[in-house]
């Protein structure tokens, strides 16, 4: 009998096998020859199309002990391919662990997920337990609920009691996070609310886990799992809910190898299973915001923060009267504040939303800056590290370098990075205890050991990136200091504002938790700019209604569609002579406005040149769909990559 088996490799079909097992169904997890070596495939529902010539069609060696993928998922992982103009193939791969499905483990070590201690008790205000009976009344089918609430206002006990009926009815539940360094500290909070762990799922997790968690979920015997994007394609056996928090974070949208928004790929994954979706968030995306304005997603809001606590204030420190000083980052008066603050045992957090300890280098006798010799970026100093370090490739190096003179070069540190800022707090405050906090410390085995000291106040000044902003509770931290908010907000990324405005909403969140006065400082040079005000207005739906207004009149997302194509290669003009004939052969067969190509803003990463086209269609069109046919019937140079971003929110 033959029979079609989907492998996980760049081809966008199945290939034909010959099996004697008639019980070989769709969805069944079977082992292949494939060349000289096996692999793992799944049976699929069609056979390989258009194939003239006479091949040997080789045996199934076995069917693989793992439950069928169910068709919920297949259908999903077909839609994601053609959405995503991704071959099929490339699909599988995310979905099985390392091209393998995990057959049989050892019950002992999935029994960790099953140990049950008695959870502690929560008392839901008013105001939650209404969102509580929004989100959960007619939960048996899919729909899209926004769970919109002031940073502290308790959004996750709220999806919490959602999932914890969902638990009760027999379904297995996936939490979504934007950061690694978000899920210790969440399992914790996990586990006090409903007495058993969740299974974690992101890239720092060993092989081993994996497998026992793959196993586990694909045999219903793990419940709950809390994983960064990749965890979405997992095989779970019976999924019930999915929640997505902090659903506007720019993490959720995987920008290299296969290239998807997590966030709007969850959304199809609930539907095709036809189970609900909680997208949880202090700020919404425009494009979720613009979906609860025409009814699309059902809508809740918590406006109250945890026991009445009440917002930061926020005060402006005007750097045209404050000048800092040479080689100074932190203004007198703002020092001055933070001492007050300090005084009355107040945590104070300095904000730089840059890592290392300077981005720029320049030698001040021959103007040479430190730049990357494989991208067309600077290179960041480490301090603590003692290399310049390449932020896109990771190539490092020393920083002593031989100068025109044949001696060294002497240089100049431009800019501050969280390292610049923790050396110059340290000089004002040699007697507190100071800690950075960003993805270089926060990913580390110390982590959760830096997170007890911040939260029983043993540190008390933290230099943070925005790592900081995402989901912390620190009950002491009730100063704020922004350092460079004129700098953060310069580039051409077409969501910089809308950025901005979450960041600084989500930082601001962290601010007062538990009751206490609080004040966030912003050091600026631009006082007339409206910028700050909007950020920090309580009402961020007053920032989206005229951010959706801009968006429609000038034909941008979410009321056009945007698909870009990155060309990239070692030579940079066999890049665009080919980037050219591609433009031309999109604007002779494709109904939608082609752009470029252009030099991508970010010319050269990893050794590769960079070009860029842009395709501009309505929303309405199947342009996926043709794009898809158009790449696939065009010759292709063999030295060329090229990668396809539908929906893309950067244009680096």
């Amino acid at each position: 009998m033959k029979i079609p088996i989907l492998l996980p490799n760049i081809f966008d079909h199945p290939f034909t096998y010959k099996s004697s097992d008639a019980n070989l169904k769709l969805g069944d997890y079977v082992e292949v020859p494939f060349g000289k070596s096996t692999k793992v495939g799944i049976v699929w529902d069609e056979f390989e199309k258009n194939k003239n010539k006479e091949y040997l069609i080789k045996n199934v060696i076995r069917k693989l002990q793992v439950p069928s993928l169910n068709l919920e998922t297949i259908n999903f992982l077909k839609w994601f391919s053609e959405y995503n103009i991704v071959p099929i193939g490339m699909s599988l791969k995310l979905h099985l662990l390392s091209n393998e499905a995990i057959e049989t483990q050892n019950k002992e070590e999935l029994e960790k997920y099953n140990k049950y201690e008695k959870p502690n008790k929560i008392k839901l205000s008013s105001e939650q337990l209404n969102s509580v009976n929004d989100i959960t009344i007619n939960d048996n089918k899919f729909r899209v609920h926004v769970i919109q609430g002031t940073t502290g206002s308790g959004k996750t006990i709220v999806y919490f009691n959602s999932l914890k009926k969902k638990i009760n009815e027999g379904f297995q539940g996936l939490i979504l996070l934007p950061e690694i360094g978000l899920t210790g500290e969440f399992q914790k909070k996990f586990k006090e609310f409903f007495g058993f762990d969740a299974a974690i799922w992101h890239s720092s997790i060993t092989k081993k886990n994996k497998k026992i968690i793959w196993n586990g979920i694909a045999t219903g015997k793990i419940k709950v799992l809390i994983g960064a994007r990749s965890s979405l394609f997992l095989p779970f056996f019976n999924l019930g809910i999915i929640i997505v928090d902090e659903e506007h974070d720019q993490s959720y949208k995987q920008d290299e190898g296969v290239i998807y928004n997590a966030r709007d790929m969850a959304i199809s994954r609930a539907s095709f299973a036809n189970i609900p979706i909680n997208l949880v968030t202090a700020v919404p995306s425009i494009e979720t915001f613009d979906n609860i304005k025409k009814g699309k997603y059902l809508h809740s809001r918590l406006y109250k923060r945890y026991l009445d606590a009440n917002l930061p204030n926020h005060e402006i420190v005007n750097l045209n009267k404050n000048n800092l000083k040479n080689s100074s980052w932190i203004s007198d008066k703002t020092i001055e504040k933070v001492k007050n603050h300090l005084d009355k045992n107040d945590q104070a957090l300095f904000f730089v939303n840059r890592r290392g300890f300077a981005p720029y280098v320049l030698c001040k006798k021959c103007l040479k800056v430190h730049t990357c010799p494989n991208c067309s970026i600077n290179l960041v100093y480490h301090k603590k590290k003692e290399n310049l370090i390449c932020h896109y490739c990771g190539y490092k190096k020393k920083l002593i370098r031989k100068c025109n003179d044949n001696k060294n070069c002497e240089y100049v540190f431009s800019g501050p990075g969280v390292e610049r800022i923790y050396d110059e707090v340290k000089k004002i405050f040699p007697d507190k205890k100071i800690t950075i906090f960003s993805s270089d410390t926060m990913n580390k085995k110390s982590s959760s050991e830096i997170l007890d000291k911040i939260k029983n106040n043993k540190i008390q000044i933290l230099i943070g990136t925005q790592l900081i902003s995402k989901g912390f509770h620190f009950p002491n931290l009730n100063c704020i200091v922004v350092i460079d908010i004129d700098l953060t907000l310069q580039g051409h990324d077409l969501k910089a504002a809308e950025k901005n405005l979450q960041l600084y909403h989500q930082l601001s969140g962290r601010a007062g938790r538990t009751g206490k006065p609080a004040t966030v400082y912003f050091q600026t040079y631009n006082i007339k700019s409206n910028v700050i005000s909007q950020i920090t207005n309580i009402n961020p739906d007053i920032f989206l209604e005229k951010e959706l207004i801009l968006r429609k009149k000038n034909n941008l997302p979410p009321f056009e569609r945007f698909i870009s194509i990155i060309l990239s290669g070692k030579s940079e003009k066999k890049i665009e002579t080919f980037a050219y004939k591609l433009k031309d052969k999109l604007e002779k067969n494709l109904n939608a406005k082609i752009l470029g190509p252009v030099i991508a803003p970010i010319f050269k990463i990893n050794k590769n040149f960079r070009f860029r086209i842009l395709i501009r269609s309505k929303k309405t069109q199947k342009i996926q769909k043709h794009l898809s046919n158009i790449l696939s019937n065009f010759k292709n140079h063999k030295e060329i990559k090229l990668a396809v971003d539908v929906d893309p929110i950067s244009f680096n």
